[in-house]
């Protein structure tokens, strides 16, 4: 997927502008195009025939509350990865997309033979009151079914639970892939910019009117009013515009319209206790009755951010370096050319950082050596 050379064109109307609370955390997309894409996905509580396929071979190994684990393994040897896919509005898929735009695919690519994928369910109204903990339970219980320690890719928010996991339980990950992972938000970023911005009430009233969820339906109608489909169209073709970029633009309309719900206990601990306090880089956050200490996570690192990222800056990225107790030795750094999206489905994203990604993860890393190439 080539990454856009230019910004998408500002929406006109008589819509909610980029600081509308309602449209949070979708305003910051129109800052980012690609966030758009990240955000706007959707997916149902059971799986449904009309929605779109995975592109790698995978079963369900273990049924969960809060999700499926997806078991993509070609070998029971070496081991394994569990990628912790962004739960926010949007299905698992952005892991997987398609051919050459798939973190599965590259993982399997550069020789990891056992892969693990949370399959995010959408919320009912049975899940409304699901917390972070409760996300992190079922994380735990997966790292179970699998066997752990094993190697954690958090992609976003996804990256932000997995540094929570590795610290409340520092020997069952072996190694930590974070890629554009919010976690200090103290760094300035359309995200933590905008969910400051908004009363708290607001946000309350965004769940009531869910009944106890964050209704995906409604956050893509909000969206609809601010941003045309001409505008998506436009930026998905420059996103896209790589060979079978027609078919991917096609893939991505279908997309773009399934949305998921989130629980609205999860949503409001996300904005007040991650976004707008900070409690994870200040030492404040309690997960499963323990509060957390980044310093106790000490498993080796590798850090990837997009220099054209405005969702999560790599300043903001590779700044999680400074919280861990991982030595400096063992923590890889890398930034691509790259908005937030491309991270997770470019193809020159694809091409050039996973593979080394993959290296790293099968290396022994036993002088640090290919920690400091990276």
């Amino acid at each position: 997927m080539a990454q856009a050379t230019k910004k998408p064109p500002t929406p006109t109307g008589s819509g909610p502008g980029p600081d509308d609370p309602l449209l949070w955390p979708f305003a910051a997309a129109k800052v980012a195009m690609d966030a758009a894409f990240w955000w706007l996905e959707r997916s149902s509580p059971e799986p449904r025939e009309t929605e779109l396929p995975w592109t790698t071979p995978s079963k369900v190994a273990l049924e969960l509350a809060t999700m499926r684990l997806r078991d993509s393994t070609t070998k029971r040897t070496g081991p394994a990865a569990l990628v912790c896919a962004p739960y926010a509005l949007h299905r698992a898929l952005i892991a997987d997309f398609a051919p050459g735009h798939s973190v599965v695919e590259s993982l399997h690519k550069g020789g990891v033979d056992r892969v693990y994928l949370t399959d995010w369910r959408s919320a009912s109204s049975e899940m409304r009151y699901l917390s972070i903990d409760s996300y992190l339970g079922d994380l735990n219980v997966a790292i179970d079914e699998i066997g752990a320690p094993v190697d954690l890719i958090g992609l976003c928010q996804g990256g932000w639970l997995s540094l929570l996991y590795a610290a409340r339980f520092p020997d069952k990950v072996r190694r930590l892939v974070l890629v554009g992972a919010p976690v200090d938000l103290a760094i300035e970023s359309a995200l933590s910019r905008l969910a400051r911005n908004a009363p708290e009430l607001v946000y309350d009233q965004l769940v009531a009117r869910g009944g106890g969820n964050v209704s995906g339906e409604e956050m893509l109608r909000f969206w609809s009013r601010s941003l045309s489909p001409e505008d998506i169209a436009v930026a998905l073709q420059r996103s896209l515009a790589d060979e079978g970029g027609a078919e991917l633009l096609e893939r991505f309309n279908r997309w773009n319209e399934e949305t998921l719900n989130l629980p609205g206990s999860y949503y409001l601990q996300i904005v007040n206790w991650i976004f707008r306090e900070n409690r994870i880089a200040a030492g404040d956050f309690v997960a499963l009755g323990r509060r957390i200490d980044l310093k106790d996570v000490r498993a080796p690192i590798f850090l990837l951010a997009g220099l054209d990222d405005e969702v999560v800056p790599a300043t903001q990225a590779l700044a999680t370096a400074d919280l861990v107790g991982t030595p400096p030795v063992f923590i890889a750094a890398a930034s691509e050319p790259s908005d937030h999206l491309g991270l997770f489905m470019g193809a020159r994203t694809h091409a050039h950082a996973w593979p080394r990604i993959t290296e790293w993860l099968r290396s022994d890393l036993g002088g640090g050596v290919l920690a400091r190439r990276a």
